[in-house]
């Protein structure tokens, strides 16, 4: 993709490429289509390019960039206008602090090199007596940004309510799973959510303010609400018996993020960083962003109703992204962050002997490894009046978006290259199977992952039961589909060979 120019203030052409870097996280997702449909040419960076293939983002320049790899920046960067920041490292556990200042440190100075006009960086609400590590963190990266020499508009807000915002589907987990909390008395706290529209109308319009530039901007909605009143609203909007919440003097921020590991998928390590942050009110100084970017605020109900139609309007995706409605089964009870296993394997055989053998499981194939394992789960479907024993499959060896498989359904498929299977037996959540190809070389690696979008406590309670099963049955079935495929390439290269 091209850079595009218009004129500047000064009637010498001004490069438009913007820059989304951290395109894979849940803002970036969001902010990238939004520019493209607004006509800026975009470029999208994060650290797994296979992560943004799978947006199926046809318009957007992307690349692989990691701000703690500097030499990996500098293509990222060229010929780029406004750089967005969106990245932090709370998932990576206990040093995502430093990490976060190295980043920032290497994106200023590369940014600087690069000739970029501003940097645009979402950082979050800042209470006066801010301690925790994650808020200090957050502000400590605005002001290394802001060392370099490119001007920086740091937006901060708080909870974004929007489908796949850390804070709103904690909320959204204990609402639908959990019909009594007792809680810290943090659930009194205040602050002002705003509805992911609104912050990703701010971030679209904000580059081209120039009264913006070098500025701390609060981004904030209309209201002030305790986080116990967010969710008696995120009820009744889903039509769900508001909880019934007990305050408690006892119990602090970091010991209820330790059990909020049996109620919610969303990461551990971003869950208690969002809780022990939540011990005071947030306030936000914004009237300054709203005059500089005009537009109408929605309240947090708006924002919840908001949030459910995205989730309903979202296409099948190509393959399994995080969060899509049609791989949780259409279900807003179901966790939009899933919990993964796989195992993967190496085929000295090229991908076409590979998609052969991946396209022909189930049926009379079974499942190519420890196949009394599976017919044990099948069996306990059914006994529960589930689908568990009905086998077949529409063709022996060919497949189709739609076809069953057993109790699967092929919902996504890129013939030699990607075969996702939904879950179809009874049990307390969505699951997901998908293979992957990749050529090597004469070779070919093999990945099957298992992504399970659990149903509360019972679905994590069912996921942990099973992570050790399946970490040996997809190792194994990876390993047996490359034994299978290598088989299949002798045949055809008229060696003597078997294909069981």
């Amino acid at each position: 993709m091209n850079s595009q120019t218009h004129p500047d203030t000064d009637g010498a052409p001004r490069k438009r490429l913007r820059l989304v870097f951290g395109a894979s996280g849940y803002i970036g997702t969001h902010l990238v289509p939004r520019l493209v449909a607004s006509g800026i040419p975009v470029r999208a960076a994060a650290r797994s390019p296979e992560v943004l293939a799978a947006r199926d983002w046809d318009e957007v320049e992307t690349v692989a960039a990691d701000a703690l790899k500097p030499e990996t920046l500098a293509a990222a960067l060229e010929d780029v206008d406004t750089a967005y920041y969106l990245v932090h490292s709370m998932a990576a556990g206990r040093n995502f602090g430093r990490i976060d200042l190295e980043a920032a440190t290497h994106f200023a100075t590369a940014a600087a090199a690069a000739g970029v006009r501003r940097i645009v960086y979402l950082g979050g609400l800042v209470p006066p007596s801010a301690s925790t590590e994650h808020i200090v963190s957050r502000q400590r990266t605005g002001d290394v940004l802001r060392e370099g020499s490119v001007p920086v508009t740091e937006v901060r807000a708080g909870i974004i309510v929007g489908p796949g915002s850390a804070a709103f589907e904690v909320m959204r987990d204990l609402v639908f799973h959990l019909p009594v909390m007792i809680t810290p008395r943090w659930v009194l706290a205040k602050s002002p959510p705003i509805a992911l529209d609104n912050l990703l109308e701010y971030l679209l319009r904000i580059p081209e303010v120039p009264d913006a530039e070098g500025r701390i901007l609060d981004a904030a909605g209309p209201e002030y609400l305790s986080y116990a009143d967010m969710m008696r609203i995120l009820a009744e909007e889903a039509g769900k018996r508001p909880p019934r919440i007990i305050p408690v003097p006892l119990l602090t921020p970091r010991l209820s993020s330790y059990w909020l590991r049996l109620v919610t998928a969303v990461p551990a390590p971003v869950a208690r960083a969002l809780i022990e942050g939540m011990r005071q009110d947030f306030t936000a100084e914004d009237a300054a962003i709203r005059r500089l970017v005009p537009q109408e605020l929605l309240d947090f109900r708006a924002s919840v109703r908001a949030a459910f139609e995205a989730e309903r309007r979202h296409e099948i995706a190509a393959r399994w992204t995080e969060g899509a409605f049609a791989f949780r089964d259409y279900r807003p009870d179901y966790a939009y962050y899933a919990k993964r296993a796989g195992g993967s394997a190496v085929a000295q055989a090229p991908a076409a002997e590979v998609w052969r053998v991946v396209a022909s499981i189930g049926g009379s194939n079974r499942y190519f490894y420890m196949n009394a394992l599976w017919k044990i789960r099948e069996v306990l479907d059914w006994m529960v009046g589930g689908p568990g024993l009905n086998y077949g499959r529409r063709h022996p060896d060919e497949l189709r978006v739609g076809d069953t498989v057993d109790s699967w359904r092929v919902i996504a498929m890129e013939p030699g290259r990607r075969l996702t299977l939904f879950f179809g037996m009874r049990a307390p959540g969505s699951g997901v199977l998908e293979f992957e190809l990749e050529p090597q070389g004469q070779d070919t690696r093999i990945r099957a992952t298992a992504y399970w979008h659990p149903a509360g406590v019972w679905g994590l309670l069912y996921w942990y039961a099973l992570v050790p099963a399946h970490l040996f049955i997809f190792a194994g079935m990876t390993r047996a589909i490359a034994r299978r495929a290598e088989a299949l390439a002798r045949e055809g290269n008229g060696e003597n060979g078997s294909t069981g």
